[in-house]
């Protein structure tokens, strides 16, 4: 028989502080969330730019992607709802303060946003498509008209929403893990990496598959800045947040962090795209789905290794 004396209320294994109460549902959300965002982001730019026969794939084959991934977010999130029926409560209020009030309604006017933008091109993609009803077919032609203003609204909501994903977190000031600065900036730009590999992956135009690797390249390059960056501010700070570091960097993290993010998520996509821009062959499609796994594996073990940290008493 094993004896334990417990003289705090604090560090009970099993029960406090290690609290792991979200699951594979909001890492699913965040990465998915994160994906949508880029990929409305250089839908929205080029529409801006004028520049859409340039990067058709961006303008608008990869658009449907964004309402399939944003549903889908969604439902993983409802999922993980506790009080299911009341999630409308959220949409009763505004609180400038709340990173999850800003998420809610950045959603609520993002996702159906998302469909009219993707519905516009739909008769680009079937020539004889006709929505039966008038009233249908002269919205079309107005969001078609209008499509350069309703870009600039998506491209901020594009922002808004790739950095929320990372701000949902840093706002939990109780885990050490989360609590920096530096989570906005990089969940945005991993989210931007993951749409532009997508539109790689998903182009037939050998120009728009260059750009497009290039672009992810510069994205690959400062989401290592950030990671560095964020490390080196932990092993800066205080006691708790070097412990919270620890958990990557000699920790029961350390493996799947640096396997499956950096190296096969971060560096490999990179060298594989430097060696499609001094002309090897490379198949688009492994550096774009290198970059979309390590883009989950990152918010999978950020969530789970966030949940494990705590401040002591």
């Amino acid at each position: 028989m094993k004896e334990e004396l417990i003289v705090s209320g604090r560090n009970i294994p099993g029960v406090d502080p290690h609290l792991t109460l979200w699951h594979w549902q909001i890492p699913l959300y965040l990465f998915l969330g994160g994906l949508a965002a880029g990929l409305i982001f250089f839908s929205s730019l080029y529409v801006i730019m004028g520049k859409e026969d340039k990067a058709p794939t961006a303008v608008k084959w990869a658009s449907f992607i964004t309402p399939i991934a944003l549903v889908i977010g969604l439902a993983a999130l409802f999922l993980d709802l506790r009080h299911k029926l009341f999630f409308w409560r959220l949409y009763t209020t505004i609180r400038l303060e709340s990173p999850m009030s800003w998420g809610a309604w950045t959603l609520l006017i993002i996702t159906p946003l998302s469909f009219v933008w993707s519905a516009s091109y739909l008769r680009e993609l079937v020539p004889s498509w006709d929505w039966k009803l008038k009233w249908l077919n002269d919205f079309e032609a107005w969001v078609i008209k209008n499509r350069k203003s309703l870009a600039w609204l998506m491209i901020v909501l594009a922002v808004i929403l790739g950095i929320y994903t990372g701000i949902l977190l840093s706002a939990f000031n109780a885990r050490p893990l989360w609590n920096t600065s530096i989570l906005g900036p990089l969940f945005l730009t991993s989210g931007l990496s993951t749409g532009a590999a997508t539109i790689m992956w998903m182009s037939r135009n050998h120009e728009e598959k260059k750009l497009f690797g290039r672009i992810d390249l510069l994205l690959i390059t400062i989401e290592v800045f950030f990671i560095i960056h964020m490390f080196m501010g932990f092993l800066a700070s205080s006691a708790v947040q070097i412990e919270a570091a620890k958990l990557f960097l000699g920790g029961p993290f350390t493996v799947p962090f640096w396997t499956f993010v950096m190296i096969l998520g971060l560096l490999l996509p990179a060298f594989l795209e430097i060696l499609e821009w001094k002309g090897y062959k490379i198949p688009a499609f492994i550096p774009a789905f290198l970059v979309l796994f390590g883009g989950f594996m990152f918010r999978f073990l950020m969530v789970e290794a966030g949940q494990l940290t705590r401040y002591l008493y």
